[in-house]
């Protein structure tokens, strides 16, 4: 996927991606967060960042950037990983910044692929930046991320398949809100769904996304990841609804103006072929969305 990133123009990643947005829009998507993270050099994390704004300015999907150049160490810098990370702090980070390309840094946080101390290191200087904190957390293994991501009072912590009680508690104390990406573990095979129940039960405002990408979990589809989550992770579909909806949009900054129908906010909202809200998780591999709608105008409409 970098060799094909790194091979592409600006204008054919864009093309790509709209036409990947046209998907979300027709299974009731209508806000993505998008990461870089596969350019790995500086000019082709900010190309991507660059086709994420175009597409904020020309496409009927919101956007929302986050910068990931901490997504893997290249292989050309793989036996001097220190001098890779000095590029994403010393010269990524700094870009990003200055073109206003990104809102949020993400890092992977795993000890094979960015270790506690060199996330901290990154994370750190993307918020004198001013970006917000992401992190990519316990995915693989118990690596400490979730406790990285409460230390430095990060907004998410992404993923948090191995996340332990100890790793629980200390996002409840910082307010960290947890991103759980069960398609990403439907998609590589495994069995260790991320602990939803003890989160919710802790009093988190847990969220549901797609984590969409070309690796782990290619799916656009919001309600597949609905079914997984009442199935595998024993959500009621309320409680995965309000993860996918009103905690994703306060994930994201964004709560003040969507993810609930109220008065005063953007009337982003999707007309489902269901009779009752439990059929979006319960009836999988279905487009449930007849119509979708992003500040009240009509963006998607089935055979229209």
């Amino acid at each position: 996927t970098v060799r094909a990133t790194r091979a592409a123009s600006e204008d054919e990643l864009f093309e790509t991606a709209r036409r990947r947005g046209a998907w979300f829009l027709r299974t009731g998507t209508t806000t993505v967060e998008a990461k870089s993270g596969y350019g790995l050099s500086t000019e082709d994390e900010l190309k991507m960042l660059r086709v994420v704004r175009r597409l904020n300015e020309e496409g009927a999907v919101t956007y929302v950037p986050t910068f990931l150049g901490a997504h893997e160490v290249p292989d050309e810098y793989r036996p001097r990983r220190a001098e890779y990370v000095d590029l994403v702090v010393e010269e990524m980070l700094p870009r990003v910044a200055r073109e206003g390309l990104a809102e949020f840094c993400d890092v992977f946080c795993e000890e094979r692929v960015f270790t506690v101390e060199e996330s901290r290191r990154i994370l750190s200087a993307a918020r004198a930046h001013g970006l917000g904190l992401r992190v990519h957390a316990d995915q693989l293994s118990l690596s400490g991320g979730a406790r990285l991501a409460a230390e430095l009072g990060a907004k998410t912590a992404d993923h948090l398949e191995h996340a332990d009680a100890a790793g629980i508690a200390a996002l409840v104390r910082a307010g960290v809100q947890p991103v759980l990406l069960p398609g990403s573990v439907y998609a590589l095979g495994s069995k260790k769904y991320p602990a939803a129940r003890e989160m919710i039960d802790a009093g988190l405002a847990v969220v549901l996304a797609t984590d969409f990408n070309p690796g782990s979990s290619p799916t656009p589809s919001m309600t597949m990841v609905l079914s997984i989550a009442s199935t595998h992770m024993r959500l009621a579909p309320a409680e995965g609804l309000t993860a996918a909806t009103v905690n994703a949009a306060y994930s994201l900054n964004r709560g003040a103006e969507t993810g609930t129908l109220e008065e005063g906010k953007r009337a982003d909202f999707v007309v489902h072929d269901c009779a009752d809200y439990r059929e979006l998780a319960y009836f999988f591999g279905v487009e449930h969305a007849h119509a979708a709608f992003a500040a009240g105008r009509l963006v998607y409409s089935r055979g229209g």
